[in-house]
């Protein structure tokens, strides 16, 4: 049983859109160091599940508590690192270095208009370090490819050294060798730096592999504490609508 005041705390929360529900009545918390992934059918309100806890919606109905305070309360926001969908997408022409990138991650911590401390730029270069992407610092980041864009976004979101990191879609329009790295450095971020992860996925390999709870969203959820022994595939075809057929034999290699 836990006793530790939970980063997340939600309850019977519900949203909704034009007299159209797209999340009812969801209630579930988040602890510390925790490494979670949530999976459901497009348009079964993963994305807007974030955005609620980012306190970039309003619920219709239900309360989230971050740290213990009042979504609406919460000023730390540095605390949490959040890589939205389509994040690799970035403009060939963007005028922007890789280090450019990351010093963004620090805005939060500094005045407008300041300039970057000590511990600013140390933050930077250790989050870089972080995502193996140190070496590429002077690159502009639109030179890179999908998969150390990826990596730089990531490091982005690290450098305000946050407790909670959450990836919507980190994946997309990453190749398979790069998304082997990405699970393997996301899985050290969460065993060694103790940082919680919650990202939102298609690939249904990972989660029987690494992830200790499962969260599956369509517009109601449930919570899976052991991914490997709950996850049927009578439930993902109740979740997904179709027929289903999982397999377990996808490993990432560490």
């Amino acid at each position: 049983m836990k006793f530790t005041l939970p980063i997340f705390d939600v309850k019977n929360l519900s949203f909704g859109v034009r007299n159209q529900n797209i999340l009812s009545n969801i209630s579930f918390e988040i602890f510390s160091a925790e490494y979670i992934a949530i999976i459901g059918p497009n348009g079964g309100g993963k994305t807007t599940l974030i955005r609620l806890l980012l306190g970039l919606e309003k619920p219709t109905n239900g309360e989230i508590r971050i740290f213990g305070k009042r979504v609406q309360d919460f000023k730390d926001w540095y605390k949490i690192g959040y890589v939205p969908q389509r994040a690799t997408h970035v403009d060939a022409n963007f005028p922007g270095s890789v280090e450019d990138v990351v010093n963004m991650g620090r805005t939060s911590q500094r005045k407008l208009f300041s300039k970057m401390s000590e511990e600013d730029k140390e933050s930077v270069i250790d989050a870089m370090h972080k995502m193996d992407v140190y070496e590429l610092k002077d690159k502009m980041i639109g030179t890179l490819s999908g998969g150390q864009r990826q990596r730089v976004m990531i490091a982005r979101a690290l450098a305000s050294k946050p407790e909670i990191l959450i990836l919507d879609e980190p994946n997309t329009g990453v190749d398979m060798v790069s998304q082997k790295k990405f699970y393997a450095l996301l899985k050290e971020l969460n065993t060694k730096e103790k940082i919680t992860i919650v990202f939102i996925t298609h690939d249904i390999g990972v989660i029987a592999d690494d992830i200790a709870r499962l969260f599956t969203i369509n517009q109601k959820a449930i919570i899976c504490n052991n991914p490997k022994e709950t996850l049927s595939c009578e439930e993902m075809s109740e979740l997904y609508g179709i027929e289903a057929h999982l397999l377990y034999n996808h490993k990432h290699e560490h």
